[in-house]
């Protein structure tokens, strides 16, 4: 059994050159939509998209940037994406040790992944990591904003909400930890009605309104859960970006949406206030 699973879509979705993939990352990131100047709290957890870099790679970089405080800080990051090509009941974690990209490898955090194999709904399979791209494509985002950090990559099929969300609850664990959800919206619809479509996407999510089904976004299951989470944490849902790739590559017959979100922890001073 391997120990390193392969960068399967260096090339195709991203630069294979390491040189050429870190001088997009930071070109994407130095770009990102602007934040206020004043200080704004490390998101709980991110929703960012997972197209060729050329189409949602600007929409993701939006949401990664709000990972610069920390940067030091977070140690493990819990990423959440859709199968593409293997069909999955529940979650599956790959047997792995580590992931790699041109930008070098990434460990695989193997006692949380351990943990989250005693739930019924998670099992091993490295088949549903070998050619998905929807994990992948974040790693090196990941790899350029944050210092040194392990992964526990959950391949998500086949379940419900529920299911999802007791996943991520095992996983929650403090400011150490960050959740992220994988996930592009409606596909392949005219520019016009694709905006009409992901707007009320984004308005759901931002309700914490779920659940959404596939046709709204190809990672709904996975953001159904983190809606749930999020509920029962009070965090606080922000839209940063939202695009399509008529936006971003030029195309508007046929586009695919990508939004970005921020969900953030409120302080317990806002806590205590939302209770008087």
């Amino acid at each position: 059994m391997p120990d390193v699973r392969p960068a399967a879509v260096a090339g195709m979705f991203y630069p294979a050159a390491p040189a050429a993939l870190a001088a997009d990352v930071r070109s994407y990131l130095a770009r990102a939509v602007a934040r206020p100047a004043k200080a704004v709290a490390v998101p709980k957890a991110l929703v960012v998209p997972h197209a060729g870099y050329v189409y949602s790679g600007p929409v993701a970089a939006s949401a990664y940037v709000r990972l610069a405080a920390g940067r030091d800080t977070i140690r493990r990051v819990v990423l959440f994406g859709p199968t593409h090509r293997v069909p999955v009941r529940g979650l599956a974690l790959p047997a792995v040790r580590e992931f790699a990209t041109p930008l070098g490898t990434v460990s695989v955090d193997r006692e949380a992944a351990a943990a989250a194999l005693t739930l019924r709904q998670v099992r091993e399979s490295d088949a549903a990591h070998a050619l998905e791209h929807s994990l992948e494509v974040q790693l090196p985002f990941l790899q350029a904003v944050l210092a040194d950090f392990s992964i526990v990559p959950f391949a998500v099929g086949d379940a419900t909400p529920a299911e999802v969300a007791e996943v991520i609850e095992l996983m929650w664990g403090g400011p150490e930890t960050l959740i992220v959800v994988s996930s592009d919206l409606s596909h392949y619809h005219r520019y016009a009605d694709a905006r009409e479509i992901d707007r009320a996407t984004s308005e759901a999510i931002l309700a914490l309104s779920g659940p959404l089904d596939q046709e709204q976004a190809c990672g709904a299951t996975p953001i159904n859960g983190l809606l749930l989470v999020a509920s029962r944490h009070g965090l606080r849902p922000e839209l940063i970006d939202l695009r399509n790739s008529g936006d971003t590559a030029g195309d508007k017959s046929r586009v695919v949406g990508y939004a970005s979100f921020a969900f953030t922890e409120r302080s317990v001073s806002e806590a205590a206030h939302e209770r008087s």
